[in-house]
C-alpha cells in the first residue's frame, strides 16, 4: 500500500478555523512524497498572502492501493 499527500486549506472567516470563506479553497497535490506536500506547504504557508491570521493549510494523507 502506498500512500498520496494533498495540501487542503485556504482563508476562513475566522480563526477558529471552522467556515472557509467560499472561493479561497485550495487544494493541490497528489504528491508521492511528504517531503514534496511539505514543500508545497511552505510555499502556500509562507507565501505572499501569508500575513492573514486566518488563512491555514494542512497535509493529508490518502492511502492507496
Amino acid at each position: 500500500m502506498t500512500k498520496r499527500y494533498w495540501v487542503v486549506g485556504g482563508e476562513y472567516e475566522d480563526p477558529d478555523f471552522r467556515s472557509l470563506i467560499p472561493g479561497t479553497e485550495t487544494m493541490a497535490g497528489p504528491f508521492e512524497d511528504e517531503r514534496k506536500a511539505r514543500n508545497e506547504w511552505i510555499r502556500l504557508t509562507y507565501g505572499p498572502r501569508a500575513g492573514a491570521a486566518t488563512i491555514r493549510y494542512s497535509i493529508a494523507a490518502e492511502a492507496s492501493r
